[in-house]
């Protein structure tokens, strides 16, 4: 069985109202990390920029608005499959990108193939592997303190 899936698709960083321009966009879907994504942004001139997030949350912010916290993504029409914002945000900092829903969509289908949504608690023990990386967080953070 294949482990994970990985596209490649192409966004718009959106640096102000006049000026954004396009960038490569990692995604990855790993079967040891059911529940979640990954996007890798490559932007011009920094080290690659990697975010986690809900696979459910990709998926609800292709046709309405959705995330709490950090994340959010939503379409940018109402109407029908139109491209969608993603903002992300740290603080104070945040960062908005705009990406076609054709591509979103094809690599949400490869995932759902690999893994159907609502099937991840199927695959081993979340519980467990939830605990150990807490604990892991938990430990970098007493040795960073």
């Amino acid at each position: 069985m294949r482990e994970s899936v990985q596209a490649e698709v192409m966004m718009s960083f959106l640096v102000s109202e006049e000026l954004s321009f396009r960038i490569p966009v990692e995604l990855r879907y790993e079967v040891s990390d059911p529940y979640a994504i990954r996007m890798t942004f490559h932007l011009p001139g920094d080290a690659p920029v990697t975010w986690a997030f809900g696979r459910e949350l990709l998926l609800d912010g292709l046709n309405s608005p959705s995330g709490d916290g950090d994340v959010h993504i939503g379409p940018i029409e109402p109407e029908g499959l139109s491209d969608v914002h993603i903002r992300l945000q740290v603080g104070a900092d945040r960062a908005l990108f705009r990406a076609g829903t054709a591509p979103l969509v094809a690599f949400l289908d490869r995932t759902d193939k690999l893994v159907p949504l609502g099937q991840e608690h199927a695959l081993g023990d979340f519980d467990g592997n939830l605990e150990e990386a807490l604990g892991r967080i938990l430990a970098k953070e007493q040795n960073a303190g």
